[in-house]
């Protein structure tokens, strides 16, 4: 099911930085999550894509600041391949995707974030895609014998093999942010990482918004090769060095 938010008269026409997209198009995948949201304002408010399109589950309720082309495509991830057409015609993929092990046991932790993840990838680059960019996590290892740390070193492994022109990995740290659900041992862990991070910034978390913000960097500068893998301590300096709004 497609559907369009309304559409701004903002003209756009991309370029090394802020500005406006110029005809090209983007996907972001798991814009409902804590950094798709934040990484979804990042995208309209710098203008850098004539049409944005969610991919997702469900519809979002957006609010007016959106100000953009926004398109909203519903897909059944189990039947994902029956909606090939929702990935065609995207310059940038973003992939947010994913869920915990606690809210959908192991199976469906296994198919959010390493098959969905994968098969919306393939679809992707069939479509046209050429550069996805994916959130991955700190220490993802396919032969770790922690299952979480496994299966996000398995999906960036699939990622890669999809062959896309340039494929950008971040790999963050715990995130620092407000979450909507209620996860109360990441909240203890984020309010002792949050003093933590006064005394070593880069090491071992990083708030959503540096994040975000990385992930449009990535997009803005050119890449060091095909995959592109970026530690947390990447991710903070590439944050840092997009200029926020009004700057």
């Amino acid at each position: 099911m497609r559907k369009r938010a309304r559409p701004s008269s903002v003209g756009m026409a991309v370029s090394g930085g802020s500005g406006s997209g110029s005809g090209r198009a983007c996907f972001v995948l798991g814009a409902s999550g804590e950094t798709g949201r934040v990484l979804l304002r990042e995208l309209l408010a710098r203008q850098l894509f004539s049409r944005v399109t969610l991919i997702g589950r469900r519809w979002l309720s957006l609010g007016e600041e959106t100000g953009a082309a926004v398109e909203q495509v519903v897909v059944d991830f189990e039947r994902l391949s029956e909606h090939a057409a929702a990935f065609q015609g995207h310059d940038v993929g973003f992939c947010c995707l994913g869920t915990t092990r606690t809210k959908a046991g192991v199976d469906g932790f296994i198919r959010v974030d390493r098959d969905y993840v994968a098969q919306a990838a393939e679809l992707a680059q069939a479509g046209g895609c050429k550069h996805f960019v994916l959130q991955s996590s700190q220490g993802a290892n396919p032969h770790s014998r922690f299952l979480y740390l496994r299966v996000k070193g398995e999906v960036e492994n699939l990622v890669r093999a999809v062959g896309f022109d340039r494929c950008t990995i971040l790999r963050p740290a715990v995130l620092l942010c407000n979450r909507q659900e209620s996860r109360p041992m990441e909240w203890i862990a984020q309010q002792f990482l949050s003093v933590v991070a006064w005394v070593f910034p880069t090491a071992y978390s990083i708030p959503v918004k540096t994040v975000a913000r990385a992930m449009v960097a990535s997009v803005l500068q050119p890449g060091k090769g095909k995959v592109e893998v970026l530690e947390n301590g990447d991710i903070h300096k590439l944050g840092k060095a997009v200029p926020q709004q009004g700057t």
